[in-house]
C-alpha cells in the first residue's frame, strides 16, 4: 500500500514540474523570446494528434469486428429486417461523415501548425460552400427520418384483427404479464385496484376480465401476429427484445403497444446458435431504479399448435384466486363462478 502512495505522489511531482516547465516555455512563446521553442512544441503535439487518429482508428475498427455478433443478434421477426436495413444505411452515412470529418479534425492541426516561416491566409467566407454544408445535410437527414418513420408508422399501425394480445406492466422491478384468456379481450385496468394479489389492478367488474391470467413466460406462436400492450405501474421503464428488434417505453399513465410478428421458434434459434440454452427475453432498458437490471423476462416462441395447447392449459387469475370476486355485483359475481366451476 505505501510503495503504491509512493508511486502516485512520485508521478504526481513530475506532473507538476514538467507542468512548470510548459508553463514557462509558454510565458518564453507570448513574450516572443523563444519561436523555435513554439514551432518545435506545435510539431509535437500535432504528430501526437496524427498518432491518437491512426491509434484510435484501428481500437474502433478493430472492437467493432470482435464485437460484432454481440451488437447485432440473429433476426427472429419479420419487421425486423426493415429495422436493420435502415440502421445498417443510418450507420452507412453517419459512419462515412464521421470517419472524414474526425480526419481532417486531427490532420488539420498538422497541416496548419505554427511555423515561424509560415503566414496565416485571410479566408472570411464562401456563400458557397455554407449553401452546400446546409441543404445536402438536410436531404440526407430528411430522407433518413422519412425512412425511420415509415418503419415506425408500420409497426404502430393498428394490429391485426386475429392479433395475440399480450399486456406488458412494467413495475419496480419487474414485468406482470397478462393474457386476455379465451375472449382475446383483456379486461379494463385501475392503478387503485392494485394489491399483493391484484398485482395489474384488474378490474373484475369488467366481465372481459373474468378469463384474463397472468404467466411467469411470455409465451407466443411463431408466424402469426402479436400485439404488446405495454404500460407501467409506478416510473418509466422500456421494453426491450433485442432479436425481435422491438424496444418501446411504458409509460406511466399513456399505454403504449407494438405488434410484431415472429419468424423462428426458441429451438429453431437454439439450433442456429448451437446453443441448447439459449433464451429469447424482455429486458428494460430505462434506468428505473436500483433493481433495475433484474427487470427479465423469457420469452418462449412455439409453433401454433404447442400455442394453443399452452392457452388451454392456463387457468385465470379468479380460478387461481376466488378471493378475487367475492365482492362483485351479483350480475359479475354469477358469472364468475360459472368460469370458476368450468376449472374444476
Amino acid at each position: 500500500m505505501y510503495g503504491f502512495l509512493i508511486a502516485v505522489g512520485v508521478l504526481l511531482l513530475l506532473s507538476i514540474i514538467w507542468m512548470v516547465y510548459r508553463i514557462q516555455t509558454l510565458v518564453s512563446v507570448v513574450k516572443g523570446s523563444d519561436k523555435k521553442v513554439a514551432s518545435g512544441s506545435n510539431k509535437v503535439n500535432a504528430i501526437m494528434f496524427l498518432l491518437f487518429l491512426i491509434g484510435g482508428g484501428a481500437l474502433m475498427f478493430w472492437y467493432s469486428i470482435k464485437e460484432f455478433d454481440n451488437y447485432n443478434p440473429p433476426l427472429a421477426s419479420e419487421h425486423g429486417a426493415v429495422t436493420d436495413q435502415l440502421f445498417w444505411i443510418t450507420m452507412a452515412v453517419t459512419g462515412f461523415i464521421f470517419i472524414v470529418t474526425h480526419i481532417l479534425l486531427f490532420w488539420f492541426p498538422y497541416k496548419y501548425r505554427y511555423q515561424e516561416n509560415k503566414q496565416a491566409a485571410f479566408y472570411p467566407d464562401n456563400n458557397k460552400l455554407e449553401v452546400i454544408w446546409t441543404v445536402v445535410p438536410a436531404i440526407v437527414l430528411a430522407l433518413l427520418v422519412i425512412g425511420g418513420w415509415r418503419a415506425w408508422s408500420d409497426i404502430t399501425r393498428p394490429a391485426p384483427e386475429n392479433a395475440h394480445i399480450v399486456e406488458l406492466m412494467g413495475y419496480q422491478f419487474a414485468w406482470e404479464v397478462r393474457y386476455p384468456g379465451v375472449d382475446n379481450v383483456l379486461g379494463a385496468n385501475d392503478f387503485r385496484l392494485t394489491t399483493a394479489s391484484n398485482v395489474s389492478g384488474v378490474d373484475f367488474t369488467d366481465k372481459n376480465a373474468l378469463d384474463d391470467f397472468s404467466s411467469p413466460v411470455v409465451v407466443i406462436p411463431k408466424g402469426e401476429p402479436v400485439l404488446f400492450r405495454i404500460r407501467a405501474r409506478d416510473v418509466l421503464h422500456s421494453v426491450f427484445a433485442p432479436h425481435m428488434r422491438l424496444k418501446m417505453d411504458a409509460v406511466p399513465g399513456m399505454p403504449t403497444k407494438f405488434w410484431f410478428v415472429a419468424n423462428k421458434t426458441t429451438e429453431e434459434m437454439r439450433a442456429e446458435l448451437n446453443d441448447p440454452e439459449f433464451e429469447f427475453e424482455i429486458a428494460c432498458t430505462e434506468i428505473c431504479g436500483r433493481g433495475h437490471f433484474s427487470m427479465k423476462r423469457v420469452i418462449n416462441v412455439v409453433e401454433p399448435a404447442e400455442y394453443r395447447k399452452w392457452l388451454a392449459e392456463q387457468r385465470p387469475y379468479i380460478v387461481i384466486n376466488p378471493a378475487l370476486v367475492e365482492n362483485l355485483p351479483a350480475d359479475v359475481k354469477e358469472l364468475a363462478d360459472i368460469t370458476i366451476s368450468e376449472y374444476k
